[in-house]
C-alpha cells in the first residue's frame, strides 16, 4: 500500500491536476490513499483575507474542472458558490480568532481534495473524498497543532480500512485537522508531507510517496548553486538534519511518524515522474565524499549554512575536509551527521557555492 502525497505546484492547474491522475493511475493495482495540498497560492490568499483575491483563486478549481471537460463541473462551481459564502460569514467575524483564521485556511486543501476526487473519477478510478478533519485529531494549538497519535491511528484506519477494502481511492487534504471536539486546526505552513507521513505510519503503508516539483533531494539549494545533483538516498537522521536547515523539500516533523515503523519515503517530481528522486529511509548508503547535501536557513542578518551526511562530525575526516573549505568559518556539529556554520546574509551564496564546488 502507498500514499502518494502531491505538492501544492503539483496541483497547480488543469495540467497538474491531469499528471497527478495519471500518476495515482500507475498505482491502483494496490491499495492508495491520496493526500493533496491547496493549489499553489491559495493558502496564501486565504490568510491574506483579501475578498477579491481570495475570489479570484477560487475560480481556479472551476477552471480547472471546465479545462478537464469535467461532467461534474456544475457541481464544481456550486461547491466554489458554497465555499465562497462560507469564507465571507468567517471573514465577517474577524481574522483576530485565530481558530477563525484555521477555519479559512482549511478551505485550500478540502476543495483541492474534493476537485482531485472528481478528476479521479471522471477518469474511471473508483474514489472517495475524506475530510481529513476525521483523521487528523489534534490538540488545541491552533496554526500548529499536535496530533493525538492513538486516537488519529483509531479514526484514520476506521474512516480509510472500509474504503481500501473496496479498492477505492481516499483523498484527503493535508495540513488540516480538528480537535477531539471537531474544530477545525492547522498543523502550521507546509504541513501537508507531515500530515501524508502521518496517515502513511498509522496505516503502516509500504511507502510513502512525496510529488513536487524538484526531482528530489538535491546537492544544494539550485537557485543558488548550478548543477546540483540529485541525492539517490538518504537516512532519517540526514532527512531530519536537512529539514532542520531548511531545504525546501522537506516538512521539519514529515519524518518522526514513520521512524518507529521504518517505512519508506520517497520524494519525486510530479513533472518528470520517470526519473527516480530521493529515497528516505531507516539506512542509507554511505557517500563517497561524506557530506550529502549542503542546506541553509536565513536567521536575521545571517544565515546558517550546514553540510549533512551521516559520520559527519567533529574529529572525521569529512569533518576536516569541510573545514578545508574556508578557514574563516566557525564549523560546529549539532548532530552526529552534521557540521554547522553562521555567516553573513550576503556572503551565503558565495560561501554555499565554493563547499558545493569543493565537496561535489
Amino acid at each position: 500500500m502507498r500514499v502518494l502525497k502531491f505538492g501544492g505546484t503539483s496541483v497547480a492547474d488543469a495540467g497538474a491536476f491531469d499528471r497527478a491522475v495519471q500518476i495515482v493511475r500507475e498505482f491502483t493495482f494496490a491499495p492508495v490513499v491520496v493526500v493533496v495540498s491547496a493549489m499553489s497560492g491559495i493558502t496564501d490568499a486565504l490568510i491574506s483575507a483579501n475578498r477579491e483575491v481570495i475570489e479570484n483563486h477560487l475560480q481556479r478549481h472551476c477552471e480547472v474542472a471546465e479545462s478537464l471537460g469535467l461532467n461534474s463541473a456544475a457541481e464544481c462551481r456550486s461547491m466554489i458558490e458554497i465555499a465562497g459564502r462560507e469564507i465571507a460569514t468567517l471573514l465577517d467575524a474577524g481574522m483576530a480568532e485565530i481558530k477563525i483564521a484555521d477555519a479559512i485556511a482549511a478551505y485550500g486543501e478540502t476543495l483541492s481534495a474534493r476537485l482531485f476526487t472528481m478528476i479521479l473519477e471522471q477518469h474511471g478510478i473508483s474514489a472517495s473524498y475524506v475530510d481529513a478533519r476525521r483523521c487528523i485529531v489534534t490538540d488545541d494549538h491552533h496554526g500548529n497543532a499536535n496530533p493525538l497519535l492513538g486516537e488519529l491511528t483509531t479514526r484514520t484506519r476506521a474512516y480509510l480500512d472500509p474504503l481500501l477494502k473496496k479498492r477505492r481511492v481516499p483523498v484527503l487534504g493535508g495540513f488540516i485537522g480538528s480537535t477531539l471536539d471537531g474544530v477545525t486546526t492547522t498543523l502550521g505552513r507546509g504541513s501537508s508531507d507531515y500530515s501524508a507521513t502521518l496517515i502513511g505510519a498509522a496505516l503502516v503503508a509500504d511507502e510513502i510517496q512525496i510529488w513536487t516539483d524538484v526531482d528530489g533531494v538535491q546537492t544544494a539549494d539550485p537557485k543558488l548553486v548550478p548543477g546540483t545533483r540529485t541525492v539517490p538516498i538518504i537516512s532519517y537522521d540526514e532527512a531530519a538534519q536537512l529539514a532542520v536547515l531548511g531545504a525546501r523539500v522537506m516538512h521539519q516533523r514529515m519524518i518522526e511518524p514513520v521512524v518507529p515503523r521504518r517505512i519508506p519515503i520517497r520524494i519525486l517530481n510530479s513533472r518528470a515522474p520517470e526519473r527516480e528522486g530521493t529515497l528516505i529511509c531507516a539506512v542509507s548508503e554511505p557517500s563517497a565524499g561524506v557530506v550529502k547535501a549542503i542546506a541553509h536557513r536565513m536567521n536575521g542578518t545571517h544565515a546558517v549554512v550546514g553540510c549533512v551526511g551521516d559520520g559527519l562530525s567533529n574529529g572525521s575526516a569529512g569533518a576536516a575536509l569541510v573545514r578545508q573549505v574556508d578557514s574563516s568559518l566557525e564549523w560546529r556539529s549539532t548532530a552526529p551527521c552534521n557540521l554547522v556554520a553562521t555567516v553573513e546574509r550576503e556572503r551565503l551564496p558565495e560561501i554555499v557555492r565554493q563547499i558545493h564546488e569543493r565537496l561535489f
